[in-house]
């Protein structure tokens, strides 16, 4: 069977990056499933949609055309053949995917759509709910997490061309998200059973990659 790895954790984890080097490692795709609610939620927000408004948002989920490229070296995400991959990284979309994510309509058509992708090989796949919904029989899972602290700065570094995402406000948005995420009834942020926990926070990104590549090679 092909090797499926489920990669899930919180936001500022390190997820996107130790799984596009573990898919480049062991010759695999990948697939960020958080890029995928993120493009549904940048369509909303430029449609006008009230992202609060759960009926509003169930009422058009079917609408945007979602498309995800599975090379590591330059994944890609479309949204009715428009490349999102800037916009969906903004901090507005970053503070209103947990509401439109959390619409039970929206989630049962992105987790068709990462099925899909997912049956047609060899991929490592990084989300909330990789292990727990979308690929609960993968044979590798891991959950990468990390303390708040080094989460939130890593979350800054990468807005840093926004002079409104400071550490300290990076790490309250963070903590909502979180929340949001954690409590959420359909597909809640959790460690799948049987998941290989890794906490990055004194971790390099190499070490990580090395942690997860060694658990795939243990499998085989």
């Amino acid at each position: 069977m092909p090797l499926v790895i489920a990669m899930d954790g919180p936001s500022g984890s390190g997820k996107s990056s130790a799984s596009k080097g573990v898919a480049r490692a062991l010759g695999l795709r990948y697939l960020d499933t958080g890029a995928m609610y993120r493009a549904v939620t940048w369509w909303m927000l430029e449609k006008g949609v009230p992202v609060e408004d759960a009926a509003a948002v169930e009422a058009r989920a079917a609408e945007p055309v979602i498309a995800s490229g599975t090379d590591p070296d330059a994944p890609t995400i479309t949204v009715d053949g428009t490349d999102v991959s800037a916009p969906i990284r903004t901090r507005a979309v970053t503070n209103a995917v947990s509401a439109v994510s959390s619409v039970p309509a929206v989630r049962a058509r992105m987790v068709g759509l990462q099925r899909e992708i997912i049956g047609s090989g060899g991929i490592v796949v990084e989300g909330r709910d990789i292990g727990t919904v979308v690929a609960p029989d993968a044979p590798v899972k891991v959950y990468l997490t990390a303390s708040e602290e080094a989460r939130a700065a890593r979350r800054a570094k990468d807005l840093a061309a926004d002079p409104g995402a400071s550490v300290t406000v990076t790490r309250a948005e963070q903590a909502r998200r979180d929340r949001l995420d954690s409590t959420r009834k359909a597909s809640p942020l959790t460690r799948a059973g049987g998941a290989h926990e890794i906490d990055s926070t004194e971790l390099s990104l190499a070490e990580v990659i090395e942690a997860v590549v060694r658990l795939a090679k243990e499998h085989e």
